[in-house]
């Protein structure tokens, strides 16, 4: 049985050219960068302090509101009742179990689900997951 567990990473508020050119350039084997916004990324298992960001306003912060798991999508896939994009890899957030969540779904493999750090038990409750 799948548990949500706290994510580590950081989170960036940036000019969206700038979010860009971190992904593809700056990011440490083994990290995950969610879109959650154009402006906005949050970047699982790095240190906000490890970043250099082009943006002289950029905001970096280390982030801990988020926990997540990563499942087979047929574990979550009853709980979604609206239409996931088809394209490959993407973030796809609405409703999961009546829950606000995210949704990332790569190329192949398992699916990382994930929500505020608030709705965790819920969310874990009504999927029937441990807490």
């Amino acid at each position: 049985m799948p548990a949500l567990d706290r994510l580590h990473g950081a989170r960036v508020v940036a000019d969206p050219a700038a979010l860009d050119a971190l992904v593809a350039r700056s990011l440490p084997a083994g990290a995950l960068a969610l879109r959650l916004a154009p402006d906005d990324l949050f970047i699982i298992d790095v240190d906000a302090d490890s970043l250099r960001i082009a943006d002289a306003h950029a905001i970096a912060v280390d982030d801990a509101g988020w926990v997540g798991a990563w499942c087979g999508f047929d574990a979550v896939a009853p709980h979604i009742e609206w239409q996931l994009p088809v394209e490959r890899p993407v973030l796809a957030q609405g409703s999961i179990a009546g829950v606000p969540a995210k949704l990332w779904l790569p190329v192949a493999g398992d699916a990382l689900l994930l929500t505020a750090a608030a709705y965790g038990s819920t969310l874990a409750e009504r999927l029937g997951w441990r807490a």
